[in-house]
């Protein structure tokens, strides 16, 4: 196509013209920029290139991170990892070379993004998310993603999303409200990560997370600023109780006392919120994620223990009574994973009891035909939302959609292996899903989520409503 051809396909002549005369009556001191911002408007953005290239997530482990252009600008965006994938997840696509970055490198995804699916995706308007999406997963032909990898489709989703965004001129979780239908975008209750254990750290307990939500805070400022106070009350009481040795920190940032027992472990949680003086104000979330220490139909606490006594070993029934026993001694509000990912009935019994939310992960890692099942048989309440285990932004939506028709409460969550990429802040926000799940106030790719959430509250200003007591909407 030849200059003039261009200038007549566009009307760029009439578009000039205009963007002078809006000059004149704006009586701008800087024609020139004022001018070139008028006709940069005036063009419809499309995606020129994508560009992706292999970084390291917050374990030192590769990950994608992709550059997305259009006419305009360029966007960013990465994507987490977890430590382990299940067969109804999205796939990951890894080379498996163990001579490099010990098989964990992603030069294939890489190479599908920078070769495939940019071409696919060269001059398509960014605004329309689910064309984009629905693109890609034509590309890829296979239910899981496997051919081009969920870790390849998701960065791409994600920097168009932010294009989208930007396109639009309206901040990331407006965009992504307007896609899902949203009105009323919200601040979700933060579940900060304050003990780890099971794989996620090197100590001695059986449960892998402690978490505290702040349902009392009334804005999401206080909210943080709760669980940073917590925290760090925590950080004495540890070193009061247990030596300073034992204030190292697990892979997402909560700290790893060696202690074995969930009462040990709650009970220095518990003298922590006390110190704060939150005690009404801060309810505790526990991640058992119990399908890492299920052997056949039973459940080793001493898992993690390098000298096991074979004498800790519970039974399902042992299980819940238990749970009953920690939700009435403690303000434990929620339990995710209390069970192995295939054991059906006895997450749908301890469900049935009504004492806290039960969130499903191992059980149903965001897969909508999990989900689907779960809602039939009644088995769990809520959703542990992992972006990477879904793919694209577009079906993210839909499973939040098919969860909230539930009635089931919403966690978005980060992943062990996290990026400086704050996107899934927004995505809470947008979806106005109630809890979001980033890790322990500390460490700079988990901070990145909660101070995105900071920003997003301070531009709302009075519009700002922080989900609190509705944690569960």
């Amino acid at each position: 196509m030849s200059v003039q051809e261009y200038l007549d396909k566009y009307t760029l002549s009439r578009k000039l013209e205009d963007a002078v005369n809006a000059a004149v009556r704006a009586k701008t001191t800087d024609p020139v920029l004022f001018i070139s911002n008028h006709m940069k408007k005036g063009v419809q953005s499309v995606i020129t290139k994508v560009k992706a290239r292999q970084i390291l997530d917050s374990r030192g482990i590769p990950t994608v991170e992709v550059d997305l252009y259009t006419n305009k600008s360029m966007f960013r965006a990465s994507v987490p990892s977890g430590n382990s994938t299940g067969m109804y997840e999205a796939v990951e696509l890894r080379d498996g070379d163990k001579g490099v970055y010990l098989g964990n490198g992603v030069a294939k995804a890489v190479k599908n993004i920078n070769e495939k699916i940019s071409e696919a995706l060269i001059g398509m308007d960014p605004t329309l998310q689910s064309q984009i999406d629905h693109a890609m997963i034509d590309l890829d032909k296979t239910e899981k993603k496997g051919e081009l990898g969920a870790n390849a489709i998701l960065a791409v989703s994600i920097a168009a999303c932010k294009a989208g965004a930007a396109e639009k001129e309206v901040p990331l979780y407006k965009h992504i409200a307007d896609l899902s239908g949203k009105t009323n975008p919200m601040l979700p209750v933060p579940a900060f990560t304050v003990i780890s254990g099971g794989k996620h750290a090197g100590n001695n307990l059986a449960i892998q997370e402690i978490m505290i939500l702040p349902i009392g805070a009334s804005r999401f400022e206080e909210a943080l600023r709760m669980g940073s106070e917590t925290y760090h009350h925590l950080k004495a009481v540890i070193t009061e109780k247990c030596g300073a040795h034992n204030c190292n920190v697990g892979e997402d940032g909560g700290f790893a006392p060696n202690v074995s027992s969930f009462r040990e472990a709650l009970d220095l949680v518990k003298e922590a919120i006390s110190r704060t003086g939150y005690n009404d104000k801060i309810k505790i979330a526990l991640d058992v994620a119990a399908t890492n220490f299920c052997i056949g139909k039973r459940y080793d606490l001493d898992f993690q223990s390098p000298q096991k006594s074979g004498q800790n070993f519970k039974s399902a029934e042992d299980l819940i009574e238990l749970y009953q026993e920690l939700c009435a001694e403690y303000p434990v509000v929620s339990i995710e994973d209390p069970f192995d990912k295939e054991d059906w009935e006895h997450i749908k019994y301890i469900s049935s009891l009504g004492i806290c939310q039960v969130v499903g992960d191992d059980l149903l890692m965001s897969n909508p035909k999990r989900i689907e099942r779960a809602i039939t048989e009644t088995a769990c309440n809520a959703l542990l939302l992992k972006v990477n285990q879904v793919g694209t932004v577009t079906e993210v939506i839909e499973v939040v959609k098919q969860a909230k028709e539930a009635h089931w409460g919403v966690v978005t969550s980060h992943r062990c292996g996290e990026t400086v990429d704050s996107f899934i802040a927004d995505l809470s926000v947008g979806l106005a899903v109630g809890q979001i799940k980033a890790g322990a106030p500390c460490r700079g790719e988990r901070l990145e989520k909660y101070n995105q959430l900071l920003r997003i509250e301070e531009e709302l200003g009075d519009q700002a409503v922080y989900a609190g007591e509705d944690w569960r909407q």
